[in-house]
């Protein structure tokens, strides 16, 4: 049995799938947070959240690394623990930080910042001679103005450097859309985890053609692939993930080219050992664009749509590298060779009143289907501007093929006709 020190966590899937698989891999785990309300709050009512189920919950000022450090160590003395993880984008490079510190495997921190920082990201890709779009990082408006006009050109891609969740990233056709969408980033300095956020601007040539994700695991030194998840997108000018299928439906020079792309990515930025990455690629007619990694499990529950086809379970494996062992990625017949999942979004602001003629358990009873989940009714929504902002999802498998997609459609459809919001 290992001890695993866990570092916050995301409330959606991923804080349920990591308990799980600590605990169906033979491990307990301490979990460290600055605010445990932040988890009691996301639990079903009733229901205990299962980081709960630590062998100890403790609080710690978890945004400032410098004085968690010798916390931890201390912490480690009396405990002794054997790998640190965390689920959540914005403690990955602490994580990172702290296991070098305590001599516990893990990536280097330097390459876990570089990932977790868009701009950095870009630089490093560019130095080690990877194709991708212009880009320009500056801070104040003029220079941000004359970068868009003079070094990228419109339409263009706004993005913050270190929020996740498609959050803040914006298509702009021109300047007075550049102006509105940075003075609207501006306007958040701080993150939902109250950490504070470099006020610079990325500003990315739009690039044309299809995004995949590319879905790896490294250890010992090597990238292995596990697949490529295709992704569809909403709510322009956002850019918001509606839904995804495992794997992309796509020609085989395709995914080779996706995959390479990925795996120089993670190879260039040093994250060849420790790491479950999902790597964003767009597919352009000049060849594979990485758009960001992510050093760590795929959100959206896309884990779980690979779980579904290949039997591989990636928080297990997420686990495992966090302990320095071998993951298993040996596949198994599942009985199906897709799965797809798709979400609902509020086209504008409200109350949930109802889904008219279709619920989640109607729903939950036809073929193919693998989950449903719904908001309940009386539920604030907003407008839906990044991912954030989902009232549910229906994610459904095929046994004979790329099916899954269409499925899902077809069953989330009827959902969005019975949408009321008032």
């Amino acid at each position: 049995m290992a001890h695993l020190l866990v570092i916050e966590s995301w409330v959606g899937s991923m804080s349920r799938l990591l308990p799980r698989s600590i605990r169906e891999g033979g491990h307990e785990f301490t979990f460290l947070t600055r605010d445990l309300h932040h988890y009691l709050r996301s639990a079903p009512e009733g229901t205990t959240h299962p980081l709960l189920g630590a062998r100890n919950v403790i609080t710690a000022d978890t945004n400032d690394t410098e004085a968690l450090l010798p916390q931890v160590e201390r912490l480690h003395a009396v405990l002794g623990f054997d790998g640190v993880i965390t689920s959540c984008d914005y403690y990955l490079p602490a994580v990172a930080r702290i296991a070098a510190h305590l001599g516990l495997p893990g990536p280097g921190p330097e390459a876990v910042g570089n990932a977790c920082r868009k701009d950095a990201t870009r630089r490093v890709l560019a130095g080690a001679g990877l194709p991708g779009p212009r880009f320009a990082v500056h801070e104040e408006w003029a220079d941000i103005a004359r970068a868009a006009r003079e070094v990228i050109g419109y339409p263009l891609v706004v993005k913050p450097v270190d929020l996740c969740a498609g959050m803040f990233v914006r298509r702009v056709d021109d300047e007075d859309q550049l102006a509105e969408a940075v003075a609207s980033l501006a306007a958040f300095p701080v993150n939902a985890r109250g950490q504070r956020r470099a006020p610079v601007v990325l500003l990315e040539e739009l690039l044309d053609g299809p995004e995949v994700s590319v879905e790896t695991v490294s250890y010992g030194g090597a990238v292995q692939v596990v697949g490529v998840t295709d992704k569809s997108l909403g709510g322009a000018p956002a850019f918001i993930e509606t839904g995804h299928m495992f794997p992309a439906a796509l020609a085989a020079a395709d995914t080779e080219a996706a995959e390479r792309a990925a795996v120089r990515a993670l190879t260039a930025l040093g994250l060849v050992d420790g790491v479950v990455a999902h790597t964003e690629v767009k597919l352009t007619a000049a060849g594979p664009r990485v758009v960001e990694v992510n050093p760590r499990p795929a959100g959206n529950r896309i884990t779980e749509l690979i779980r579904h086809v290949t039997g591989i379970d990636l928080a297990a494996a997420f686990v495992d590298v966090a302990l320095g062992r071998e993951p298993d990625l040996r596949r198994t017949d599942t009985g199906l060779r897709s799965a797809a999942i798709g979400f609902l979004l509020p086209d504008r602001a409200g109350t949930l009143e109802e889904v008219e003629g279709l619920d989640g358990s109607h729903l939950a009873g036809a073929a193919g289907v693998l989950e449903v989940q719904v908001a309940e009714p009386g539920k604030t929504v907003q407008a839906a501007g990044s991912n954030n902002e989902y009232l549910g999802h229906v994610m459904a498998g095929d046994a004979k093929g790329p099916g899954a997609r269409d499925r899902v459609e077809g069953l989330l459809s009827a959902l969005r006709a019975g949408l009321v919001i008032r």
